[in-house]
């Protein structure tokens, strides 16, 4: 198997990166006519080498500081760094500014390559191997080979060859197997082809003729080609340099910045918490900065909303008014324009003006709740976040992932947002669901994982408000089902109020059919209430199909509108009366009306009716003839065709 390692190269201007490039792989990345005239690299420019089962890409990113934004782009796919030092000008400000943005970004694997060497005597590269050193030193860099070169001469390339060689053997590899995502650093238009995109496919794998989604624009596309190193290929996987061909978008909607991604695989957002380390040599970070957020090959205005800090004058305080150099803290990033990010990306800051690299972190949710950034609170739910960003499988991992399901309540999280939003990698989002069941935090309901706690909260406050129906209504069987769905699980997610409600019927806590109800519980009436049931009951029996009106009943009886209304409904209830319209009907003279109907049907022809025979039949005035045919009509006992009504 092939191991793909993209390095790229940094340094200050005019150090000799691009030549070096070019005498490593035969391939010179300046491509652009003004970076030939100019004698600079503007753009990313590309050269690949490869030595038996591994293959190197080189990014040769700009170093004049006009063009930092460029090499950001570059260095965010990176594997590994090559850092370039003029021996005649040794470390200068580009070469400080680009050593920091590869520690932020998390690169731990990296060679000094000590260029000119041809043009300085040995004491001058001795010396320039010492402020080296002192660049390195306390970095996570610290200790990576530092080879003097001449891309000139070629003297020490072979060296610088063996030691690229093994920091790739050090590197790690990148998984194909999950959602693939691709950070476009360059688009632009070939004749005959259309759009071509180009960028280092940092995880996944993407196919010819396979589908992609491009955000934040959220258009889809479709891959016509792929290019890897230059040749036309099938497939591309993670840690490769690709060029794709793509149909279905122009350049106006696909452009530099943005990322193509398995569709339904991750989320643009505006709104991001994250980690903040600010660089020892930066000013102070004020609460509310106007800065330039770099993730990728993305750059977007945003500002910073300090949270606790957690290092440094600032450590353990809740919401610092300033950051002070070289602190750390929780932040808050309202971002100007959408990003494509997930929980454990690394980001670079920099001064909105004058536009100095500042700071770095880590995202840890990339879409959070709505709330405060600056109190005491937030300490307990980002430290949590930060203890499982880089443990994944581990307890504090799932712990993390727990308390951002926990804070759906209800609502619960698509287990497919895992990895949108917690960074978990698709093939894993399995384990991780079977590991959270196992220790009883989570459970899974239809394609949602919601806290257990939240499932308990909401069935005891169901069954809180049950009791409270049953002692407001006593005559009555119960809650509506609707009304407590409504009440209680608005906002839940699909398939949570019933998984709800089989658990608790099957703990025998409660009583489901039309209504919810205790399993006390058990409609009682008082002495008033019986007689005055027994009353209305015996009333509308002897009424028949000529029923009084519920105001007449009253009267007639004496009882008031209150008690009577509770006493139809526990009658309907009972099916011992039916509604029809504003009057009530004996069921059972219902039942007999419906059956002399059906005997009408014996006949061979069909058998009809309309009002006036229906008045004449039953002996009823046209007030219950209209309300009984559209209530028979209703229960499909007839159907109106004209002024006459079939018996069906």
């Amino acid at each position: 198997m092939t191991r793909h390692v993209v390095i790229g190269t940094a340094g200050h201007i005019d150090h000799g990166k691009s030549a070096l490039v070019r005498a490593l792989t035969g391939t010179d990345p300046d491509r652009l006519k003004e970076e030939k005239e100019r004698g600079i690299t503007i753009e990313l420019g590309f050269a690949h080498w490869r030595d038996g089962d591994t293959q190197l890409a080189f990014v040769d990113v700009p170093g004049h500081e006009r063009f930092v934004k460029n090499m950001l782009a570059g260095a965010s796919g990176i594997d590994g760094v090559l850092l370039v030092i003029a021996a005649d000008e040794s470390v200068m400000p580009q070469t400080r500014e680009h050593f920091d943005i590869c520690c932020l970004l998390g690169v731990t694997s990296g060679i000094v390559a000590l260029t000119k060497t041809d043009t300085v005597d040995r004491e001058t590269v001795e010396l320039v191997e010492l402020e080296t050193a002192d660049l390195l030193a306390g970095s996570p860099l610290e200790g990576m080979p530092v080879i003097p070169v001449s891309a000139r001469t070629g003297e020490g390339l072979e060296g610088l060859r063996r030691e690229l060689l093994a920091m790739a053997g050090r590197c790690g590899v990148r998984t194909a197997a999950g959602a693939a995502r691709l950070p476009i650093d360059r688009a632009f238009t070939v004749r005959g082809f259309g759009t071509v995109v180009t960028g280092t496919l940092v995880s996944g794998r993407v196919a010819v003729d396979e589908t992609l989604t491009v955000l934040p624009a959220g258009v889809d596309v479709k891959v016509r080609g792929l290019q890897v190193h230059g040749a036309m290929q099938s497939r591309a996987v993670a840690g490769q340099r690709v060029a794709a061909n793509f149909s279905g978008a122009g350049l106006s909607r696909v452009m530099r910045g943005e990322t193509a991604v398995t569709p339904g695989s991750f989320e643009a957002t505006e709104c991001v918490d994250a980690v903040l380390d600010l660089l020892p040599s930066a000013r102070r970070l004020r609460h509310g900065s106007r800065v330039r957020f770099h993730y990728g090959t993305c750059e977007v205005l945003g500002r910073v909303a300090l949270g606790p800090g957690l290092a440094g004058a600032v450590a353990g305080r809740d919401a610092p008014d300033a950051l002070p150099p070289g602190g750390r803290a929780f932040v808050r990033l309202r971002l100007e324009q959408a990003a494509v990010l997930t929980r454990g990306d690394r980001f670079i800051l920099r001064a909105y003006s004058p536009p100095l690299t500042i700071a770095g972190g880590r995202v840890l949710d990339p879409l959070p709740p709505r709330g405060g950034i600056r109190t005491a609170a937030t300490r307990s739910r980002m430290e949590p976040l930060l203890k499982g960003i880089s443990a994944a499988g581990t307890a504090d991992h799932d712990r993390a992932i727990s308390m951002l399901i926990g804070e759906r309540g209800l609502a619960g999280l698509p287990a497919t947002a895992l990895v949108a939003r917690a960074g978990v990698a698709p093939e894993s989002v399995g384990g991780v669901v079977d590991r959270l069941s196992d220790l009883g935090a989570v459970r899974r309901i239809g394609d949602r994982l919601v806290d257990v706690e939240s499932l308990q909260d909401g069935g005891a406050r169901l069954l809180a408000m049950v009791s409270d129906f049953h002692r407001a209504h006593p005559l009555r069987d119960g809650v509506p089902r609707e009304e407590a769905r409504e009440r209680v699980f608005r906002h839940a997610g699909p398939g949570i109020f019933e998984a709800v409600l089989e658990r608790l019927t099957g703990d025998g806590c409660l009583v489901v059919r039309d209504h919810l109800a205790l399993p006390s519980h058990r409609v009682t009436l008082s002495p008033a209430e019986l007689r005055a049931s027994d009353a209305v009951a015996a009333l509308l029996r002897d009424a028949g199909l000529r029923p009084p009106a519920p105001g007449a009943i009253r009267e007639r009886l004496g009882v008031g509108g209150e008690l009577l209304e509770r006493v139809l409904r526990r009658l309907v209830r009972q099916q011992a009366v039916v509604r029809v319209g504003p009057l009530v009907f004996d069921a059972g003279a219902v039942e007999s009306l419906k059956a002399d109907l059906v005997s009408l049907k014996a006949g061979a022809d069909p058998a009809t009716i309309d009002v006036g025979t229906f008045k004449d039949r039953y002996g009823v005035s046209r007030k219950f003839a209209i309300p009984l045919l559209e209530y028979l009509d209703r229960e499909r006992l007839t159907r109106r065709i004209g002024e006459r009504r079939i018996v069906l």
